[in-house]
């Protein structure tokens, strides 16, 4: 309303004045959660609420111990810094406070979604017919595909409805295939399917971390043999610790002459839709029968903001319901879009809208060449961890995540102290790094999402791990 106008540019302004003031000058502050919880003990929820000033003060504090993801030293995880308009789309998507569910309380933002997804298929060269929902992410994303290729699965052996009648005793013969790689949320949703984890069967990745298409054809067979069904094989288009692209293409012919449900997990990958140097890596991608796409990774979107992509909308059918208070059957038949039918959320954000935006101001060409220095920024910081006797490289880059272990010098176990580096440096408010496993050896790593950082800052990152290594190599020397 008119009146609330300067009350609105207020807030809004007091809220960017205080991320300003208050964000650190480093990754973290190095808290732990026991010294946090104890900062926010007091007075913590005053009854008769507080000032406007007293407010900002504790967000200041609760701001001064947060992840600075802007800073060049933060370089974990798939946790990108947003775009500002992206941001200032966020603030628009909060005051209208649509509903994703129903048309009549989201009209114009249905439209536009509709509209979004529409260009993503057609981005992606899926046919006509094809349609989506955006999503909270990768992980909703994923379950969505293998609850829908269930669904389909069981209709097409069994003709049993899963939606009205459950899980027949038959499912248990259900199989999903996933390379050794994939995301863990491949594994959730058989759990939280009713499938179970053992339901999910893996397939060796080869020696550039791609699902093995010929261990493939094996593995199906194998399932035949044993009288079992596989419902979906899922392939990853940017895996989340080495950035690598399943062989789409190879996959996506044994799914069509298996008849088999094929699945695209492009969370990460998703962003070499608009890469002029790196699209090619996708080729296969229109052939799947659903995709889980995410911007809040390499497109720099606030959280959250990704999108799931049916290569049949009319798949839906498995997981459409109607109330007749909400989106009642004859809307259907009116043209009225609901798309709570197409979501497993009801209340759902106005996401579209951070991406549209950010495509309106940058276009796809300025995206594009970002999101291909992220990966040239990758392949630099590899070069440099080649050039370092201290440092040693798993592999060379696929896209921009980068694993290396520091060598200590000494008789020190490797996995131990590349351990405690990773913590050390966490803990100081140093850099925030990443960290894991590959065969039984701990790698730590660097996920090159910001195209701001330059080459110069990534070399004092990597010459700050070689220092604060060699420190602790030399106080556990010390120490006995």
């Amino acid at each position: 309303m008119p009146q609330n106008r300067s009350a609105y540019l207020d807030a809004m302004r007091a809220a960017a004045e205080v991320i300003y003031d208050s964000l650190p000058n480093r990754p973290y502050t190095g808290l732990t959660a026991d010294q946090l919880a104890q900062s926010f003990q007091h007075d913590f929820l005053p009854p008769d609420g507080a000032s406007a000033g007293a407010v900002l003060n504790k967000v200041s504090h609760l701001i001064q111990h947060s992840v600075v993801v802007t800073h060049p030293h933060t370089a974990a995880h798939f946790h990108c810094p947003p775009l500002i308009p992206a941001v200032a789309a966020e603030s628009i998507i909060a005051a209208l406070n649509q509903s994703m569910d129903s048309f009549d309380q989201a009209p114009a933002a249905t439209v536009l979604e509709t509209e979004m997804i529409r260009w993503l298929c057609e981005r992606v060269e899926l046919p006509v017919g094809a349609g989506g929902v955006f999503t909270s992410g990768g992980t909703q994303s994923n379950f969505m595909g293998l609850m829908l290729a269930r669904d389909n699965c069981v209709q097409a052996h069994w003709n049993w409805n899963v939606r009205e009648r459950g899980l027949p005793a038959a499912a248990s013969r259900i199989r999903i295939l996933c390379s050794d790689i994939a995301h863990f949320s491949i594994q959730k949703s058989a759990a939280q399917l009713g499938l179970g984890t053992q339901a999910v069967r893996t397939i060796p990745t080869d020696s550039s971390r791609r699902l093995c298409a010929r261990s493939l054809r094996v593995e199906l067979a194998k399932l035949r043999e044993e009288e079992l069904y596989c419902m979906a094989v899922v392939a990853t288009a940017g895996s989340t610790d080495f950035g690598s692209v399943d062989p789409l293409s190879e996959i996506a012919g044994i799914c069509r002459s298996t008849r088999t449900w094929f699945h695209v997990d492009a969370a990460y990958g998703a962003a070499l839709l608009f890469s002029p140097g790196y699209r090619q890596m996708l080729h296969g991608i229109e052939n799947a029968d659903s995709i889980g796409l995410d911007f809040h990774k390499l497109l720099w979107q606030p959280i959250s903001c990704s999108a799931f992509l049916l290569r049949d909308a009319g798949q839906f059918r498995h997981m459409e319901l109607h109330a007749d208070y909400l989106n009642p059957v004859d809307h259907a038949d009116s043209g009225i879009p609901n798309l709570v039918t197409k979501s497993i959320a009801t209340t759902r954000r106005f996401d579209s809208l951070k991406l549209w935006v950010s495509l309106q101001v940058l276009g796809e060409k300025k995206l594009g060449e970002m999101i291909d220095r992220t990966f040239a920024l990758a392949q630099h910081v590899a070069e440099m961890i080649r050039r370092n006797q201290r440092l040693e490289l798993l592999q060379a880059p696929s896209l921009g995540c980068v694993l290396f272990r520091y060598l200590p010098t000494n008789n020190e176990d490797v996995n131990r102290v590349n351990g405690r580096l990773r913590q050390r440096l966490f803990d100081r408010g140093i850099a925030i790094i990443g960290q894991t496993k590959f065969l039984e050896r701990q790698y730590l790593k660097l996920t090159c999402m910001n195209p701001a950082v330059m080459e110069q800052q990534y070399e004092e990152l990597l010459a700050e791990i070689v220092r604060q290594g060699t420190e602790i190599e030399a106080n556990a020397a010390a120490n006995g």
